[in-house]
C-alpha cells in the first residue's frame, strides 16, 4: 500500500506562498519608505534653494527683507514679530495672504528675520523654511541661512 504524496505537496506550495507573501509585504513596506524618504528630500531641496535665493536678494537690494521676499516667492506678509513670511501648500504652490490654511495638510513657510550684527555698517538676517506636519501641526526647521550685507548710507 502506497501512501499518496498530495498533502506533502500542498504543504511545500503552501509554505512557499507564505515565504512569497512576506516577501511582498516586505518589498510594499520598503517601497513606502522610499517614498517618504524622496518627498522629504526633495522638501529640504526646495528649501535650500528658496532660502539660497532669498539670501541672494536681500544681499542685492540693500537688505529689506520684505521686498526680497516678495522677490522671490511673489508674497511677503509681514508677521507681529517683525519677520516677513511667505506661505506654501504641500505642493509648493504659493498661498495667497488672505486665504486661510486648514488642518491635515503640509504646510510650509519661509520666514525672513532681521538679526542684530553688533557691527555698525553691517546688516544681518536669518533666511529659513519650516515645514508644519499634517498630523500634529508640528513644526520643523527644514533648514536655515544667516545672511549679512554692507549696509550703504547716504552722505550728503
Amino acid at each position: 500500500m502506497t501512501r499518496s504524496k498530495a498533502p506533502l505537496a500542498m504543504m511545500e506550495q503552501m509554505v512557499m506562498l507564505l515565504v512569497f507573501a512576506l516577501a511582498a509585504a516586505l518589498c510594499l513596506q520598503a517601497f513606502v519608505k522610499s517614498d517618504s524618504m524622496s518627498k522629504g528630500g526633495e522638501a529640504q531641496d526646495r528649501a535650500v534653494l528658496l532660502c539660497q535665493n532669498v539670501a541672494e536678494a536681500l544681499r542685492s537690494n540693500g537688505g529689506d527683507p520684505g521686498e526680497a521676499l516678495c522677490t522671490v516667492t511673489g508674497q511677503s506678509l509681514a508677521t507681529d514679530q517683525g519677520d516677513y513670511t511667505a506661505r506654501f501648500d504641500e505642493n509648493w504652490e504659493l498661498i495667497e495672504g488672505g486665504q486661510s490654511l486648514s488642518s491635515g495638510k503640509q504646510y510650509y513657510f519661509a520666514r525672513v528675520s532681521e538679526l542684530d550684527s553688533a557691527i555698525p555698517g553691517l546688516g544681518k538676517a536669518e533666511v529659513y523654511v519650516e515645514s508644519v506636519a499634517p498630523a500634529d501641526g508640528e513644526i520643523t526647521r527644514i533648514f536655515e541661512i544667516e545672511v549679512a550685507w554692507q549696509e550703504v548710507s547716504a552722505h550728503g
